[in-house]
């Protein structure tokens, strides 16, 4: 690769020195990478949050960006090692579902099983494959060593579920998917999903003990310490509340039911 990027998503965190680990190793092998942190600040072990994650990031990148994403609460267990190759990108980390959301975007041509350890480091720890399998790897793909070279080829690979939003008796309903380092909340349902449900009529948002009505066109129009909903910028549902924390605010937490519901015209 020309100018190769190599990006890194963990729940390490940045208080230890395992995310520094996992980038030396990359630049001994090749010091023209340019290397982009997505974040280290999973919540430990919650592949479901760097799933999101990841899927809302990784197409910002120029083609031919290897995602280097490492959420493994199975380290060293049977869950397989992979490469996912696909038209644009390459994605590599443990085979436990964290690439579920991003590859409903993008199609994969070849998957592959890391077991070459030629590309691993010698000795290979059983507790830190982000230093010993995944970061070598991803260095050596930047140099151009073909996705075949690292292992056999893969059948198949693991997804987890999301529930999707769903209508039913009073609404359409969702969850929030992941709240923000401001305490917004990012709800399951898009803009498009939104809209073509509520076709140009009037509704309201129950989430927690509060009913928010209709929706901001950005944080400006919102009164502080009322909680509001606009469109966020990665085109989900959001809410927030002025210049504060929402979650704080609503006591809610990921994973928490969201209900959109049609006013009628007695409603207030």
């Amino acid at each position: 690769m020309k100018n190769p990027i190599i990006t890194l998503l963990t729940d390490f965190g940045t208080k230890d020195h395992y995310v520094a680990l996992m980038k030396g190793t990359i630049l001994k092998i090749n010091p023209r990478c340019t290397l982009i942190d997505i974040t280290h600040h999973i919540p430990p072990h919650d592949i479901k949050e760097g799933a999101f994650l990841l899927a809302n990031t990784y197409a910002a990148f120029p083609k031919g960006t290897i995602h280097l994403s490492v959420i493994d609460p199975e380290v060293g267990g049977t869950r397989k090692p992979i490469l996912l190759v696909t038209p644009n990108y390459f994605f590599v980390g443990p085979d436990n579902g964290l690439f579920t959301l991003a590859l409903k975007k993008e199609k994969v041509r070849k998957a592959i099983t890391l077991t070459h350890s030629k590309y691993f480091l010698s000795p290979l720890s059983r507790t830190f494959h982000g230093r010993d399998i995944f970061a070598p790897v991803a260095a050596y793909l930047s140099l151009d060593v073909k996705p075949e070279a690292f292992g056999p080829h893969l059948d198949a690979w693991t997804a987890v579920d999301f529930e999707k939003p769903r209508i039913g008796n009073e609404g359409l309903r969702g969850e929030i998917l992941h709240v923000d380092a401001f305490g917004n909340l990012i709800i399951s349902i898009d803009e498009k999903q939104l809209f073509h449900f509520v076709d140009d009529r009037s509704f309201v948002i129950q989430i927690g003990r509060r009913t928010i009505h209709d929706l901001k066109k950005g944080y400006w129009e919102g009164k502080r310490k009322e909680p509001m909903a606009l469109i966020g910028s990665g085109g989900f549902l959001e809410v927030s509340i002025r210049e504060g924390n929402v979650q704080k605010v609503l006591k809610v937490e990921r994973g928490d039911p969201i209900e959109i519901e049609l006013k009628t015209r007695n409603s207030k």
